[in-house]
């Protein structure tokens, strides 16, 4: 079913940047790299909130919490996804999940997370 190793997090002030990375493994038809992943993060007593996906035909998508501030992309050689993001902020700060959906266009479906990786902001 493959893997999902998320690196990166760590705590910056606010205005920083950080990239996260996610090593994704495996293979069915395709490598899981190419198919539909997306960025999450979730903060104690909140919901799950979407930070942004990226699909098979690079087709993006954002929160609008951090759209201007974040850019997620892949490197299939690396078969790894990134998240960068500038100018963090203090609501920012959470657990930052990547996640693999379905080989082509993304659903709200993400059977397959990894573990995740923290992200502090402090003022």
């Amino acid at each position: 079913q493959g893997q999902l190793v998320e690196s990166g997090g760590g705590s910056v002030q606010t205005g920083g940047s950080l990239t996260l990375s996610c090593e994704v493994s495996g293979s069915s038809e395709y490598t899981y790299i190419r198919y539909c992943l997306g960025w999450f993060r979730q903060t104690p007593g909140k919901e799950r909130e979407t930070v942004a996906t990226i699909d098979t035909f690079d087709k993006t998508v954002y929160a609008d919490s951090v759209k201007g501030r974040a850019t997620i992309y892949k490197d299939i050689a690396k078969n790894t996804l990134y998240l960068e993001m500038n100018n963090l902020k203090p609501e920012d700060t959470a657990m930052y999940y990547c996640a693999r959906g379905q080989w082509g266009y993304c659903s709200e479906t993400f059977p397959h997370w990894g573990q995740g990786t923290q992200v502090t902001v402090s003022s």
